[in-house]
């Protein structure tokens, strides 16, 4: 995916591939290739440093980050850390030993960190999302001016478990809302279009099915009312951005329990935990996820209050803030709380 990214960023951004692997729940012939390679990585690392020269590195978690991070440190290069999540994964909580500026998106994160290291930015959005207006948005996708609009996502894979859910109670939230439904690429569209199939066609016109929207999903987020999403870092960015009411559904073997318990302290959420969107014997189980919708679907004046309590956690200068980290590296390896 991230290969696409940047050749949609065009030609301006140069890349440089190096070796990398994950080392944690593996066995124990596994850990050793994978150190092995992780060796490799820091060893091609260096060398790609020694060319481009920088003044600074940055780095942003996950084990791709480890062998960079080493070889920063190594040729004593300033190193940030730029922390996603609420909670630290094992790398960035290695690599936050060695930095001498940890970035983060959230204060609740400090817990996690070296005292001293934090500093809070805000996670980085693409400008559009603070100023576009939902009336353009809604031009752009062709959505009713006046309707409610449900947005269901869940990264460029999708969420299984949310699609199947949404597809067993598709005609009750399209009873009551305009769903731009974003599926993911791996194939759920042709099931949720039989579903969709079978409605009264003045249901079918109230639902709007995309694998994946890769330059429109700022005109997404601005024009719904209520999203419906997995509590992935960028969510902490997103939705307080737009003003996006959410319920949430963290994915279960990753830090997006605590991301969504942050957005649901600050009152712009609600969770619903993953389980309860099947049956344990697997089938599709809408009943929760309409029980949380609901209520928001229905009353415009919760959602407005919602809205309003994520822009006030929202950080429009994010990326200012992290450039500015990286301006003051000799400030960042001193220490010193900010």
């Amino acid at each position: 995916m991230e290969n696409d990214i940047l050749r949609r960023a065009g030609p301006q951004v140069p890349t440089a591939a190096i070796q990398a692997a994950a080392l944690r729940g593996r066995a124990p012939w596994t850990m050793a290739r994978n150190a092995a390679l992780l060796a490799q990585g820091a060893a091609q690392a260096r060398q790609v440093l020694a060319e481009f020269q920088p003044e600074a590195v940055l780095v942003t978690g996950g084990y791709v980050s480890v062998p960079v991070g080493i070889a920063a440190r190594q040729k004593r290069i300033p190193l940030v850390v730029f922390l996603p999540d609420v909670v630290p994964g094992l790398a960035v909580r290695f690599l936050a030993r060695l930095a001498g500026r940890v970035a983060a998106t959230t204060p609740a994160s400090a817990r996690y960190l070296p005292r001293g290291k934090l500093v809070v930015t805000g996670y980085p959005v693409r400008p559009e999302l603070f100023t576009l207006a939902r009336a353009e948005a809604r031009a752009r996708l062709d959505l009713p001016p006046a309707a409610t609009v449900l947005l269901v996502y869940g990264g460029s894979r999708g969420a299984r478990s949310i699609n199947r859910a949404v597809g067993a109670g598709l005609a009750d939230l399209l009873e009551r809302a305009t769903v731009l439904h974003i599926c993911g690429q791996e194939g759920d569209d042709v099931e949720l279009r039989q579903q969709a199939g079978r409605l009264p066609p003045r249901l079918q016109a109230r639902y709007r099915l995309y694998p994946y929207l890769h330059d429109e999903m700022p005109a997404a987020l601005a024009a719904a009312d209520v999203a419906i999403c997995r509590s992935g870092a960028s969510t902490l960015g997103e939705l307080p951005a737009v003003g996006l009411p959410a319920v949430l559904v963290p994915y279960p073997y990753v830090h997006q329990e605590e991301n969504a318990d942050y957005l649901v302290r600050s009152g712009c959420a609600v969770k619903v935990p993953d389980a309860q969107l099947h049956t344990r014997a697997g089938a599709p189980d809408p009943a929760a996820l309409l029980a949380a919708l609901r209520p928001l679907l229905e009353d415009p004046a919760r959602r407005s209050a919602m809205a309003a309590a994520a822009r006030q956690i929202a950080h429009p200068e994010a990326a200012a803030a992290i450039v500015e980290v990286l301006r003051t590296p000799a400030r960042g390896l001193a220490g010193g709380e900010v």
